[in-house]
C-alpha cells in the first residue's frame, strides 16, 4: 500500500522515464495527494509539471542536487518549495548543470581509452538532448548499441569503472541556495540511496554534523529502501536534532523498480502528519 504524499520523484527531465504528463497519470492512480518532483541539477521538469497540476493536488517544486562536503562526504541536497527566480539558488542551478555535463564528456572520454567503446556525434547529440544527462542515459545508449545486456550490466561493468573525479557541486552551495530562495534544504536517503552502500552510523552522524552545520533544515527519513526500523532511527535523529521530517519513494519511472508513494521497503503507510516538513510548505 503506497502513501499519499511522495516527496522525491524523477521525470524524464532527469533520469526518470515519466513525461510529467505522463508522471501526473500515475500520480493520480496512486492515489497521491501531494507530491514534489526533484530531478537531478534540473528544474525543468518541475517547470512543466507546474503549469499542469488540477484542482486537489497539492504539488511542490523540488530538485536534487548532487553535493560533496567540505570532508569529501558525497550526499544528495533536496530544494523543497523554493523560488526559482532567486539568483543564489540560479547560480546553484547553473554549477549543477555545469558539473553534470563536464562529467559526461569527461565518461565518454574514459569509456573510449578504458573500454574502446565509441559514439558518434549523432549518438552524442541525441544524449546531450536530455536536460540533466547521467548514467542511465549513456547505459540505455550502450545496450541499444549492442554493448551491454542490461542497463545495470552496462553501469557496473563499464561507466562505474570510469572515475570522473570532483564532479558535484560544494554542499554549502546548495543550502546557501536553497535557503536564499525560501526552500527547505533535505538530506536525501542519508542512509545510502538505491544502489548505493550503506553509510555507517559513524559516517551519517558526521555528515550530518556537517551539513547542519551549513544550515541543513531536514532529513529524508522515510525512503523506500529503509525498513521501518532505519526509518524510526532517522525520525529520531531528525527530532532530537531539530531537522524537519520528509519522505520520498526516489520513483525513476522504469529506470528504477520503485513504486510511486513507497516511502519504505515494510510498505507501511506512512500518515501525513509523520511529514513534519508539510507543516513548513
Amino acid at each position: 500500500m503506497g502513501s499519499a504524499v511522495d516527496l522525491h520523484i524523477h521525470t524524464n527531465a532527469s533520469d526518470g522515464t515519466d513525461s510529467p504528463e505522463q508522471l501526473l497519470w500515475n500520480i493520480q492512480k496512486a492515489g497521491i495527494r501531494i507530491f514534489a518532483v526533484t530531478d537531478h541539477d534540473t528544474i525543468k521538469g518541475a517547470l512543466k509539471m507546474k503549469r499542469i497540476i488540477p484542482p486537489g493536488i497539492k504539488f511542490i517544486q523540488g530538485v536534487e542536487f548532487s553535493c560533496v562536503t567540505d570532508s569529501s562526504a558525497k550526499c544528495h541536497i533536496l530544494g523543497l518549495n523554493y523560488d526559482e527566480n532567486n539568483l543564489d539558488f540560479q547560480e546553484a542551478l547553473r554549477a549543477g548543470d555545469n558539473l553534470r555535463h563536464e562529467k559526461f564528456y569527461l565518461r565518454i572520454k574514459l569509456l573510449k581509452e578504458q573500454f574502446g567503446i565509441t559514439f558518434s556525434e549523432d549518438e552524442i547529440s541525441s544524449l546531450l538532448r536530455n536536460p540533466s544527462v547521467g548514467k542511465p542515459h549513456i547505459a540505455n545508449m550502450m545496450v541499444m548499441k549492442g554493448l551491454a545486456a542490461n542497463k545495470q550490466d552496462a553501469i557496473e561493468r563499464y561507466i562505474n569503472k570510469c572515475k570522473t573525479g570532483k564532479s558535484r557541486i560544494d554542499a554549502k552551495m546548495a543550502v546557501r541556495g536553497i535557503l536564499s530562495s525560501g526552500g527547505i534544504p533535505v538530506w536525501a536517503h542519508p542512509l545510502g540511496g538505491e544502489g548505493e552502500r550503506d553509510l555507517t552510523e559513524q559516517e551519517f552522524k558526521r555528515t550530518l554534523t556537517e551539513l547542519v552545520s551549513y544550515g541543513l533544515k531536514g532529513l529524508e527519513c522515510y525512503y523506500s529502501k529503509y525498513n521501518m526500523t532505519k526509518c524510526r532511527y532517522l525520525a529520531d535523529t531528525a527530532e532530537r536534532s531539530g531537522l524537519l521530517i520528509s519522505g520520498g519513494s526516489d520513483y525513476h519511472g522504469t529506470n528504477k523498480i520503485i513504486p510511486l508513494g513507497k516511502l519504505n521497503s515494510d510498505n507501511e503507510n506512512i500518515e501525513l502528519k509523520k511529514l513534519s516538513i508539510l507543516r513548513k510548505i
